[in-house]
């Protein structure tokens, strides 16, 4: 059953001062905070990427991309790029999942099972020529979506292409997105939206699997287009993570409304799901939630606001009931074509953070960017 949270107000970590979630009319503060900027790379060039980063025991990290230079209008496959420096140098590992002649796979959510297996959950496009042989090619359908697992850091994989359920009625296919995660019963869970046939609606939701990530059953609608999700049209790319033994929190990103993210919470182990509140303003989304070392969450999401394309962060210390102010990671992108950022905390307390973007002042190409940041010193515990 879903309860109510209080939102309570003036929770500090450390420095920061703790929020509720915002509302829509919240004043924007007159000059954002930021955080300092310890290495800043261009770590794989000439791909939109939409990065997703794995950790896996070793320490070694390994970020899920998109290989082509286009938002869907091109074939391409999923690919794993791996460090072992923690961000400085990056390598081709494999491809994740493969794509069909006249297709793409694209659409990636990614994370490790229990065994420390690599895991991959990737739709993407059936295309075809465009008018002309240099048009872009054309969207015809959205694909069932692929799980893939790799028990070798990335270098092998095999697929099972009849794992992940086929779509609602009068849905596409689902998108996977975000974290594969490994729940506190042992099984993993993604999430995933659709989109109705008539472009009316976006629904979200959960799917568990009990053999390591090979298949998945549906488990609930986060989002479905009704009740207190009705004034977005439902929403898409969805963020989450596990907070107790049956609790969990998401960052959903709305369809409508502005395209600001919305919290959402399951106290019944993603049975059901609440509507709590906005978690960010308008053009920022989507996002990507993971915990730290002194046990905060931290939020990373894209930053589409003008003048400040980039990356943005903040803090909860309550397990995502309420949240810091915003801090600036990266505000210089030339476009709103940036962001799907994704975190890891390094051994040093400092914050790996992948992102893509169509350019910069200096790089002026689609890549995945890293940066590693930290807060300043005393503005967390």
């Amino acid at each position: 059953m879903i309860q109510t949270w209080i939102m309570a107000t003036g929770m500090v970590m450390g420095a920061v001062l703790m929020k509720p979630a915002i509302s829509p009319t919240d004043p924007s503060p007159k000059e954002k905070q930021k955080v300092e900027i310890v290495k800043r790379f261009v770590s794989i060039d000439n791909v939109c990427a939409w990065p997703n980063l794995t950790k896996l025991e070793d320490g070694s990290i390994h970020a899920s991309i998109f290989n082509q230079p286009s938002h869907a209008r091109m074939e391409g496959s999923v690919e794993v790029w791996s460090t072992a420096d923690g961000g400085h140098f990056w390598t081709k590992s494999g491809i994740a999942t493969k794509n069909d002649t006249g297709t793409n796979r694209m659409n990636v959510a990614a994370g490790k099972n229990g065994r420390g297996e690599l895991v991959v959950v990737a739709s993407g496009w059936e295309l075809k020529p465009g008018e002309t042989p240099t048009s872009r090619m054309d969207l015809v359908r959205v694909l069932r979506a692929w799980s893939s697992v790799s028990a070798d850091g990335g270098v092998r994989w095999k697929t099972y292409k009849n794992g992940f359920p086929g779509a609602e009625a009068g849905m596409t296919e689902f998108i996977p997105f975000g974290d594969v995660l490994e729940a506190r019963d042992g099984s993993l869970r993604v999430l995933a939206y659709a989109q109705s046939l008539d472009k009316v609606v976006n629904k979200v939701s959960m799917f568990r699997s009990d053999d390591q990530g090979r298949s998945w059953s549906w488990v609930s609608h986060l989002s479905d287009a009704s009740g207190p999700t009705a004034f977005a049209g439902g929403h898409n790319e969805t963020a989450f993570f596990q907070t107790g033994e049956k609790s969990w929190i998401a960052a959903a990103r709305r369809w409508k409304a502005g395209a600001a993210m919305d919290l959402f919470i399951s106290e019944d182990d993603g049975k059901s799901w609440g509507y709590v509140s906005p978690i960010t303003e308008e053009l920022q989304h989507p996002g990507h939630i993971t915990s730290l070392s002194n046990g905060d969450l931290l939020l990373t999401y894209g930053n589409r606001i003008p003048g400040e394309f980039g990356v943005a962060v903040k803090f909860s210390s309550d397990q995502g009931k309420t949240w810091s102010d915003e801090y600036l990671v990266i505000d210089d992108l030339k476009s709103r074509d940036c962001g799907y950022p994704s975190s890891t905390q390094l051994p040093d307390g400092s914050i790996l953070t992948a992102y893509y973007s169509d350019g910069n002042a200096t790089h002026d190409r689609y890549h995945m960017g890293t940066v590693i940041w930290k807060l300043p010193l005393g503005q967390v515990q």
